[in-house]
Parts: C-alpha cells; structure tokens; sequence
C-alpha cells in the first residue's frame, strides 16, 4: 500500500471518531465545529511559522487557500443547521452524496477525468449506504428546508475537494491546512457570534471532547487527508471518505451501545466494495475502457 492511501486510512479513522463525539452534545454544533477548527489552527499557525514553512507562491493561491477554508466552514456549518433541524441519518446521508458532485466537477475542471470504474464504484457505494440506512428511511425524508442545507452540505464538501485538488498543485499541505483552518476558524467564530451560541461554560469533559476534536478529527485528520488530496485522484478521495459511515457504525456500537443489524453489515460491506472498485485500474467486464488510467495510485 503506498504513503497517499495509508494516509487515507488513517485519515478516515480519525475523522470517524467526530460523529460519536458530536452525539455526546457537551456542546452546540456551530461551536463545536469552531472549537475544532480553532484549536488545531492554534497547534498548526505557531508550528508552520516557526518551521518556515509558511510560505504561499502567489497571493492568487492565497486567497484560494482562505476560500477553500471558508467553503469548508460553510460545509460544517449548514450540515450541523441540517442535523439539528432534521435527524443526523438524513443529513449525514444527503451531504455523503458529494462524490457525485465531485466526480461532475472533475470531468469538467480537472485535468485528471473520473474514470468508468470511478462511476461504477460510486454507484456501488451509494447503494451500499443506502442499505445501511435502510430503504424505508427515503420513504420519511421531508424536502424541507433542511433538506436543501443537507445537499448544500454535500455541494459545498465537493467544491472544498476539487478546489483544494486545485491548490495542492501549488501549494505544500501543511501551509494550505494551516491557512485554510485558520480562515475555517475566523469565519465559524463569527458565524457563532452573530447566531447567539456560547463560547464557555462548557463541562471538564465537554473541554476534553473539543481538545480531542481539534487535534485528532482536524489537525491530524487533515493532515493525512490534505497529503491524499495532493497525490491522489480527488474523486478517489471523495468515495473513500464513504468509508466513515462503516467505521462510524462499529464505533457507535463498541462505544455507545448503538444496535448494528445484519442489513447494517451488508450494506457496510457493498459500500467498501464500491470504494474498492473505484481503486481498481483495470477495467471491468461489460463496461467498456478505461481512460486516464495512468493517474498516481
């Protein structure tokens, strides 16, 4: 296995921890998600300078580096609105659509085309959570409000991938993670000023829950997932973080006694198949060629 998928998965177990802190609620989501992001800025900010590694080729990439950071706080931000508005299944299912978006995005703006097995894979993969929620949970989704902030969601986690790919072919990641947490920061910070949520009076635990949040599903989560980001194919990227439904079943279940159903390992298993199909170079039967298959890992 090479560096860029190893990073991968582990960047995809530390952010598979986030939603089993989140249904602790020691803290309101808005907030949370700006103690996340603040506090791997405050680890990350001191280190990069200190290094000398803080160094940006243009103020072009710059400014594309604090949009990407925006995005992505705009991405938290309306997927907690969804959550806390509708039910963490709905939301969580919707934005996990932004495979589709990514790999629209990437025929049209990356050099690097999605390929056949990507489309088939994603199908796959899609079908696989869908059956781990359950097929009669569509029958009770309300296209609400709600609803449009789920799928704005998963819009804004897909245009935060493919132009943070963008990024990446000229930019070191750590300075990218490094600016673009800082701007995720400052924009949740006010974000959570104007909309009335606390920044104190939270418990011992609930300080220990955002310290963990901070350094293990941002700091390091990014990371790793900045340095696939880079060496990898985006689209690849965006069907592999999938993955987090899975492990964030067998976490819930180990951990906070959640139930986890023969139909629930099914569709955990054809989710892994369809993220494994879209790693796979050659091309399957029936469905033609595939083009660009030159791409890194």
């Amino acid at each position: 296995m090479t560096k860029p998928r190893i990073a991968l998965v582990i960047g995809i177990v530390c952010i598979s921890i986030f939603p089993i802190l989140v249904k602790l609620s020691f803290s309101p989501g808005v907030i949370s998600a700006f103690y996340r992001m603040a506090i791997a800025a405050a680890l990350l900010v001191p280190f990069t300078v200190l290094s000398g590694k803080m160094r940006i080729q243009s103020l072009k990439i710059f400014l594309l580096t604090v949009l990407c950071g925006a995005i992505f706080a705009g991405d938290v931000a309306v997927w907690n609105i969804a959550i806390q508005e509708s039910t963490a299944t709905q939301a969580t299912l919707l934005t996990n659509l932004s495979p589709v978006w990514v790999g629209v995005g990437a025929f049209f703006f990356l050099k690097n085309k999605p390929t056949v097995n990507f489309w088939i894979g994603t199908a796959i993969a899609i079908f696989g959570m869908v059956t781990l929620v359950g097929f009669g949970f569509f029958l009770e989704l309300d296209f609400d409000l709600a609803f449009i902030f789920a799928i704005l969601s998963g819009v804004f986690y897909a245009v935060y991938m493919l132009l943070s790919k963008y990024v990446l072919y000229e930019v070191e990641v750590l300075p990218f993670i490094t600016i673009s947490t800082l701007s995720s920061a400052i924009f949740l910070a006010i974000l959570s000023y104007f909309i009335g949520q606390p920044f104190s009076g939270f418990s011992n635990m609930g300080w220990f829950v955002l310290v963990v949040q901070g350094v293990v599903c941002q700091l390091m989560a990014w990371l790793l997932l900045g340095y696939a980001t880079k060496h990898m194919r985006a689209t690849r990227v965006s069907v592999s973080l999938l993955g987090q439904a899975v492990l964030t079943t067998i976490l819930a279940w180990l951990f906070i006694g959640e139930e986890v159903s023969l139909q629930m390992i099914l569709g955990g298993v054809i989710l892994l198949l369809g993220i494994r199909i879209t790693f796979y170079n050659r091309p399957i039967p029936f469905f033609g060629k595939n083009k660009n298959s030159e791409e890194i890992v």
